[in-house]
């Protein structure tokens, strides 16, 4: 069965935030070092990630 615009009401947010708005409050990254947190991968994590990650780029899915 297709939904057609018919079968749901139309949907209205009002007016979109802006880009700025959104990240008015969110400091700005300068370097690599600035993404970098401690605690997202335990020991060994960061390998194993990295691993499949190439497993994938060759595989053609990344």
């Amino acid at each position: 069965m297709t939904a057609t615009s018919s079968d749901h009401p139309a949907y209205s947010a009002g007016p979109a935030a802006s880009v700025a708005e959104l990240f008015r409050d969110v400091p700005v990254v300068t370097s690599a070092d600035d993404l970098a947190q401690d605690g997202v991968f335990d020991d060994g994590e960061v390998e194993l990630f990295l691993a499949h990650l190439a497993t994938m780029r060759r595989a053609g899915f990344a």
